[in-house]
């Protein structure tokens, strides 16, 4: 396992794979049992992981209470990011992204992990009514009372993160440090913006769902239901021609590697990773031992330029506006000699 700095404004070394505990439990209905999520937990520490994304309403806490028995003589060993905003017991003031929700969410996530901080410690979603000084002003706090270590946003739209980094760098305020988004090869769109500010304002980059729920492991084109009973609406499906396609793609490559399909799209999202100049950490998900170990094992395998060539053009999406036109006028932009700049390493913000 290799470890990568999660972003230009920490010192945070995460490994490059992260443990996603959403099924650490079976407050869901679904989920792991207590025995099976500490195999898991147990292998991925064995195998050099260091990085675990948890959060406050996963499994209705019983994933943060189980993960506080799992750390407990270990803590100092591990990276814990945790997030809060849909809250455990629901109603008017377990929710959302005020500063009474935060305060009251970190207590009880503290409590639940048996720890006095979290690393890492997200937004899980904007809540269209908290103004983004509040949340930055509440994460600083915490993070001066040393409940947290660096805070970030996950799920926000990219002109709200780059709003509240610009407020919290002229304010004097603990700087975010990263964004939490779904990227896969068949869910790319965060490469029109939110990847592109993460990598201009120095943001390390937590990406959800490597696999699209599933869907590119190929399981579902065989009958196996899956998430798609628990977890539905986080899993693609082949809706489109666009799906079938990179689906084909993945098992086609997958075979000429003689490995499966989910080597193959973790394998591709760990080499679009190291394309980018900060840390983009797929998150792992896990439900039982079997699916972690197929998972890992897609750190030994390289992709040739001529696969990642075709998988990139199989689930490539179009760029939209404005980058359609910024790309048709380069020429124009460049007076006439496009080919003769050399463009700086870190894309300007």
């Amino acid at each position: 396992m290799r470890y990568r700095t999660f972003g230009r404004h920490t010192g945070l070394r995460v490994s490059e794979l992260a443990l996603g505990t959403g099924n650490f439990g079976t407050g869901w209905g679904h989920g792991s049992e207590p025995e099976e999520a500490r195999r898991i937990f147990d292998a991925y520490a064995e195998a050099g992981g260091n990085f675990i994304d948890t959060a406050d309403t996963y499994q209705v806490g019983q994933s943060e209470q189980l993960l506080g028995e799992f750390l407990a003589a270990r803590r100092d060993r591990f990276v814990v990011a945790s997030k809060y905003t849909l809250g455990v017991d629901g109603g008017l003031h377990g929710t959302g992204n005020s500063r009474k929700t935060m305060l009251a969410a970190i207590e009880a996530s503290l409590r639940r992990l048996r720890t006095d901080r979290i690393e890492l410690y997200w937004v899980h979603l904007p809540d269209g009514l908290t103004p983004i000084e509040e949340i930055v002003r509440g994460l600083d706090d915490l993070a001066r009372a040393g409940k947290i270590l660096y805070g970030g946003l996950s799920n926000f739209p990219a002109w709200r993160v780059a709003r509240g980094d610009a407020i919290a760098e002229l304010r004097g305020w603990a700087p975010l440090a990263g964004i939490q988004l779904e990227h896969s090869l068949v869910e790319r769109t965060g490469e029109r913006e939110l990847l592109p500010m993460a990598e201009a304002l120095g943001l390390g980059a937590a990406l959800w769902s490597p696999l699209g729920g599933g869907f590119l492991t190929g399981k579902y084109r065989t009958g196996d239901e899956g998430r798609l009973t628990g977890l539905g609406m986080l899993v693609h499906t082949e809706k489109t021609a666009r799906e079938t396609a990179i689906l084909d793609t993945v098992v086609a490559v997958a075979a000429e590697a003689g490995v499966a399909p989910t080597q193959v799209a973790l394998a591709w999202s760990l080499a679009h990773a190291d394309r980018s100049t900060t840390a983009r950490i797929p998150i792992l998900g896990p439900r039982t031992r079997q699916h972690l170990d197929a998972a890992l094992a897609a750190l030994a395998l390289e992709l040739s330029p001529a696969q990642l060539a075709r998988l990139d053009a199989a689930s490539a999406i179009s760029p939209g506006i404005p980058h359609e036109q910024i790309e048709n006028s380069r020429a124009q932009i460049a007076g006439g000699r496009p080919d003769s700049i050399v463009p700086p390493p870190i894309p300007v913000a």
